[in-house]
């Protein structure tokens, strides 16, 4: 498997884990670290992938309905 596969399924995996987290405050913060370890580890920009991971995180439960 190449590097890239293993880091796109690592990513996968702990973004489908950050909606677990309680509030809109943690989930944005889980989603700004984990966009910004995603960003830099695809070799993107780390503080777009943390303020994209932070939005994201905020409004996981809306987007998901639960």
């Amino acid at each position: 498997m190449s590097t890239f596969a293993t880091r796109f399924i690592g990513v996968l995996s702990v973004l489908t884990l950050s909606a677990c987290l309680g509030t809109d405050l943690e989930r944005a913060g889980g989603g700004a670290l984990i966009g910004g370890v995603a960003a830099s580890a695809l070799s993107g920009n780390v503080a777009g992938g943390a303020l994209l991971g932070a939005a994201v995180g905020a409004l996981a439960d809306d987007l998901s309905g639960y």
